[in-house]
């Protein structure tokens, strides 16, 4: 009597890791660009909230937080301000966002027209950049 073997041969297993390989960098190409797309859409969502809540610092001090203060005034009362006795309790913010890629966003002010600046730079961490790596901010472009 033949007795059948069960099982799969080396080819067989080797076939099959290449079409799984094959698979894989075909999602991974469509998959990429469409993370980038969510990246830029999250931090531009994010400094939309932080000058919203920047509007309602302004609102209730008479101008935005100065250099020193920065955005961690959002969250925290830092006890320089004029109105104290006006700040929220849990702060103008729930938390205080960190860019897609980890980094804290850039505060400037005063800046042009004597408004403010918020950037984040991109998935370099470093000013400037293009395509990934560019950074993003609330001026237009």
């Amino acid at each position: 009597m033949n007795k059948l073997k069960k099982g799969f041969t080396l080819l067989e297993l080797l076939i099959v890791i290449v079409i799984l390989g094959l698979l894989v960098s075909l999602v991974s190409i469509n998959v990429l660009p469409a993370l980038n797309q969510a990246y830029l859409e999250k931090a531009k969502a994010d400094i939309a909230r932080l000058e919203q809540a920047l509007v309602m610092f302004k609102i209730n001090e008479g101008a935005y937080p100065n250099q020193s203060q920065g955005l961690k005034s959002l969250k925290t009362n830092p006890g320089d301000l004029k109105n104290s006795l006006l700040y929220p309790s849990g702060g103008y913010i729930n938390q205080l966002p960190k860019d897609p890629w980890g980094n804290e966003y850039l505060y400037t002010f005063p800046a042009q027209n004597g408004s403010y600046i918020i950037v984040s730079l991109g998935a370099d961490g470093v000013v400037g950049g293009e395509g990934d790596n560019k950074d993003i901010s609330n001026l237009p472009e």
